[in-house]
């Protein structure tokens, strides 16, 4: 009689797989990525290195790993906060930023690694990384499309100014999204998408200044604020902060 489970032998691989992940990340957090070593990860699994290269070939292959992990960690965290959200967009988009925030503060070494200064001599393989690296970028650009096939943005807003290379890559976000947002649209998304990772930079990396503010998640919330009227949202402004929705 056949069976779909896995037998022990690949059991315990994998088991050796995520303990040798889960240790990247503790060195991750003490050391840094740059001095990332699969000897140093054998030494606290307790096996001789060339134990480690049975399961994983190379320093660069574990970071891969890594990424991944980190960048899905990243799209589920925003995915369960996004389940018991309203079906508004402007809400939505505020739930998702929040979620980035927060789980980049929870975080910060695997939040460092996908979005803080490079790893010197490590370049993420795109066919890798590329699918788990968009799940929040495309769950944003989905957020804005539905705003704009529902009438909810400001539709004053002017088209931008742009080459017709910079027009073609537009069309292909567009096509590879299915999205429905005209060229000014995206280009406010783009704007959006960076300016909200640029803030949870500033939160995480602490460059803001230890004592410049001391409401740091207000000063995360008005700039989502200013990245919605940026898009065209038209919300009505709170007479406090509504921190309610997180």
């Amino acid at each position: 009689m056949s069976s779909d489970r896995p037998g022990p032998r690949a059991v315990a691989r994998a088991q050796t797989i995520a303990d040798i992940k889960r240790i990247g990340r503790e060195h991750l957090a003490t050391q840094g990525a740059a001095a990332l070593s699969l000897r140093a990860v054998a030494r606290d699994l307790g096996v001789v290195s060339s134990a480690v290269y049975r399961y994983v070939r190379s320093r660069d292959e574990l970071l891969t790993m890594l990424v991944v992990d980190g960048y899905n960690a990243l799209g589920d965290a925003v995915d369960a906060a996004l389940i018991d959200a309203p079906d508004d967009p402007a809400t939505r988009f505020r739930v998702t930023a929040r979620a980035v925030r927060d789980w980049a503060l929870a975080e910060p070494a695997w939040y460092g690694l996908l979005f803080g200064t490079p790893v010197p001599g490590y370049a993420a393989p795109a066919a890798d990384t590329e699918a788990p690296g968009v799940r929040v970028i495309a769950t944003l650009l989905g957020i804005i499309d539905s705003a704009y096939r529902r009438g909810l943005l400001d539709s004053g807003v002017t088209d931008p100014a742009i080459s017709p290379r910079t027009a073609a890559d537009f069309a292909t976000i567009r096509e590879q999204f299915g999205l429905a947002i005209p060229d000014r649209v995206i280009a406010s998304a783009l704007t959006a998408w960076t300016t909200l990772f640029g803030a949870v930079n500033f939160d995480v990396f602490d460059m803001y200044g230890r004592d410049t503010f001391a409401d740091r998640a207000e000063i995360f919330d008005l700039n989502v604020d200013r990245l919605l009227h940026l898009l065209g949202f038209v919300v009505p402004q709170p007479d406090h902060v509504d921190r309610s929705v997180r």
